[in-house]
């Protein structure tokens, strides 16, 4: 079964390494929650909705220019699983073409598109993927497809893609680009225009914003076909009232983020080196799974003969939030297909843990998960011996 939460330590401290999954606010996009929360319908013709639509469009435009977008690019989503879906669906229907290019190790935000896509009788083709988590061979987007589906980094190893080369290789057969960047925004510089991508998603409770609120950067031509219909929101692209207060916390924190980006980069690639390091020192048999390129906070670790339920249970009762390197879902978990794709066997990738350093960590925390690790590690294998 998944790691079922133990009841909460009674601990004066506790240590959070799970940022690849949530990060927690930044108290400008509190603060920017709390000034619009009281924002009406954007959509509305009267002075309250001329206001909130007023927030809106400074929100949309201070996003444009941390992304190097156009605010008319900018649209807003309930999620970066929706903003994924979108651009993907979005950009297949308004195709002719029924071919779609992926790769194996996609979030299941786009996996499972692709998949149910491939279901229906299109013809998918996957870039297969080396020992190291990124992409080994671009051939299959020499032929013209509907749309090209890849992730900028990888949200369990850490891996970034090639997607520069992604872009240009498709682009050079007329195939437009789908990159989730859900993990990237905010952390490593990202260029809309520069890059050339017809779509790009972003969550905000990645960098630092509010939970339920994502971002699809759409180019006006390949532009996406609208997923669900309604009132024609957001260019037509995504109908639904936009939270108003939400795309302003949202705004403030990736302007944060974005000018605070080359320091901490810096400081959390050593807080995340000293992890990787320790580990390596301390527990035997251990595999780190991903080298440079990376992202700056993330570490992924696979301890063979160790479950991943067993390991995080056991930090977790010392207070140590990490995640499971393997997914998680309807109380059972099974081995990751981003480690299967890699090439690795059931018993190492059951081991999996990821470790992810950002904003909020210290020293302090690093030094508290290696002094926990090793016991951890040996406890959980010999669960696994018996």
């Amino acid at each position: 079964m998944c790691a079922a939460r133990a009841s909460t330590p009674n601990l004066a401290r506790m240590v959070y390494l799970d940022h690849a999954a949530t990060t927690p606010m930044r108290q400008s996009a509190v603060d920017a929650w709390v000034e619009h929360a009281g924002a009406l319908n954007a959509g509305s013709q009267h002075a309250a909705g001329r206001r909130a639509n007023a927030v809106l469009a400074e929100s949309r435009e201070r996003i444009a220019r941390a992304l190097g977008a156009d605010p008319v690019e900018v649209v807003f989503t309930g999620s970066g699983t929706e903003a994924n879906n979108i651009g993907v669906r979005g950009l297949f229907g308004a195709s002719q073409s029924g071919r779609v290019v992926s790769t194996p190790i996609e979030h299941p935000a786009v996996l499972e598109v692709v998949k149910a896509l491939g279901q229906t009788g299109e013809d998918v083709a996957w870039l297969p993927v080396g020992r190291d988590g990124r992409i080994s061979d671009l051939a299959a987007l020499d032929t013209p497809a509907a749309v090209a589906a890849v992730m900028w980094a990888n949200n369990e190893t850490g891996a970034v893609q090639p997607v520069e080369e992604v872009v240009r290789r498709a682009g050079s057969v007329g195939t437009p680009v789908h990159v989730d960047a859900v993990q990237a925004v905010g952390h490593v510089p990202v260029d809309f225009h520069e890059l050339g991508a017809a779509t790009l998603a972003a969550s905000a409770h990645k960098f630092g914003g509010p939970r339920g609120m994502g971002i699809l950067l759409a180019r006006r031509s390949p532009a996406p076909q609208p997923v669900i219909l309604g009132g024609g929101q957001e260019r037509g692209i995504r109908s639904g009232t936009v939270d108003v207060a939400s795309a302003a916390a949202t705004a403030a924190a990736l302007e944060e983020a974005v000018a605070e980006m080359e320091a901490e980069r810096a400081r959390i690639s050593d807080l995340r080196d000293a992890v990787v390091a320790g580990v390596e020192a301390a527990v035997p048999e251990v595999i780190v799974t991903t080298g440079e390129p990376r992202l700056p906070g993330h570490a992924h670790f696979m301890f063979p003969g160790a479950n991943a339920d067993a390991l995080i249970m056991l930090l977790d009762a010392q207070g140590i939030e990490v995640s499971a390197g393997s997914a998680c879902a309807s109380g059972v978990v099974r081995m990751s297909h981003v480690l299967e794709a890699m090439g690795y066997s059931e018993r190492e990738a059951m081991g999996a843990l990821r470790v992810t350093v950002g904003r909020t960590n210290t020293r302090d925390d690093v030094d508290a998960f290696l002094a926990a690790i090793p016991e951890v590690v040996e406890r959980a294998r010999a669960a696994g011996a018996l």
